[in-house]
């Protein structure tokens, strides 16, 4: 199928564009191929005059800012709708209603700040959604109500601070989801719950500093987790060792850590754990200490419990030698207090005698 919309649209880059009664001006209308492409024309609004038997149509990079509602009343074959690189800001409840053989849609590079409840209306055999580089900002338990049928889900380069609770229940068969690019600071248990058959999750370029230990639990299916470019210090054991997938690369560069003796004993846990792969582990640098930034956290690792233990030591003699101290101070102390004790009764004894 992919292959088949790219031959397409590359046949159609170099063809001339035909017009007739019922195809729209400024559109190349292939009725025996059934795509239609409407792209870099001007719109302002969605063509009016396309084939009813189009199962392709490219309406990208025009100016189109509203998809009104049920849009597509007399197009309800397609299977692949391109509208990307347009100015959209507003998708109106059921606007996609009547579509219920698409397969793809590409709203990416576009203005949609928000997605109303009736947004997937219609769209129960979509398997893919571009959204990347909208504007949204949060998404909830209604954002995604109809998708079951949806595999890659692509979200990112929006402005995302928050992801509510069952925001993807409906994905049961999701594999791939694209969150990298936003403003997420931390990932909250439930958020990934559904998500059983992902294989793909991508969180790169975020600005997350913290993530619940159960997080990535029901991930039962991930072999790619990315989590580079954010702003994790340090990390918990525990995150990890509750992906139970086979076989689960892991991607951490890019954050600041904190290179310290909790640090590096979570990584050697993680590094024994067979079914995990740490595949950028050689590359992760540390920004904290001070005296220890920008150096690889490998170059440096085995001296961390070192330079802690050392210290422990030190701090441990110090303790006992102060203790030892205090105890030997104070038996001198009680030894003196028993001698003056014991000449003064034998003073008293030689002044009783002289009498």
């Amino acid at each position: 199928m992919r292959d088949f919309i790219f031959i397409l649209l590359t046949v159609s880059a170099t063809s001339s564009r035909s017009h007739s009664n019922w195809c729209e001006l400024g559109c190349d209308c292939r009725g025996d191929l059934r795509f239609a492409i409407c792209s870099r024309a001007f719109f302002t609004e969605l063509p009016g005059r396309i084939p009813s038997n189009t199962e392709i149509l490219d309406v990208s990079h025009n100016r189109i800012v509203v998809i009104p509602e049920r849009s597509f009343n007399k197009n309800r074959k397609l299977r692949v709708l391109l509208l990307q690189n347009n100015n959209i800001s507003v998708v109106q409840d059921g606007a996609f209603s009547q579509l219920e053989f698409l397969q793809k849609l590409d709203l990416s590079w576009n203005r949609i700040a928000t997605l109303a409840k009736g947004f997937s209306m219609g769209l129960a055999f979509l398997r893919e959604l571009q959204l990347a580089h909208n504007s949204l900002s949060s998404l909830d338990s209604s954002s995604f109500t109809h998708l079951e049928s949806l595999q890659k889900l692509n979200l990112s380069g929006n402005s995302i601070r928050t992801i509510q609770v069952r925001s993807f229940a409906s994905m049961s068969i999701l594999r791939h989801l694209h969150l990298e690019g936003n403003r997420l600071t931390s990932l909250n248990n439930g958020i990934f719950s559904m998500l059983r058959s992902l294989e793909l999750l991508n969180l790169a370029g975020n600005h997350i500093n913290e993530t619940e230990a159960g997080i990535f639990k029901p991930l039962t299916s991930m072999t790619l987790l990315n989590l580079a470019n954010n702003r994790l210090t340090s990390i918990y054991f525990k995150t990890f060792l509750s992906i139970h997938t086979y076989s689960t690369h892991i991607l951490l560069g890019g954050n600041p850590w904190n290179c310290d003796c909790d640090l590096q004993r979570v990584f050697r846990k993680l590094r024994s754990i067979q079914r995990l792969f740490l595949d950028d582990y050689y590359n992760l640098t540390c920004a904290q200490p001070a005296v220890l930034r920008n150096f690889r956290l490998i170059q440096v690792d085995t001296e961390l419990c070192i330079a802690e233990t050392v210290t422990v030591l030190i701090i441990t003699v110090t303790v006992v030698i102060t203790v030892l101290a205090a105890m030997l101070m104070g038996e001198r102390k009680r030894k003196r207090k028993k001698r003056r004790k014991h000449w003064t009764q034998q003073g008293e004894l030689s002044d009783e005698s002289d009498y």
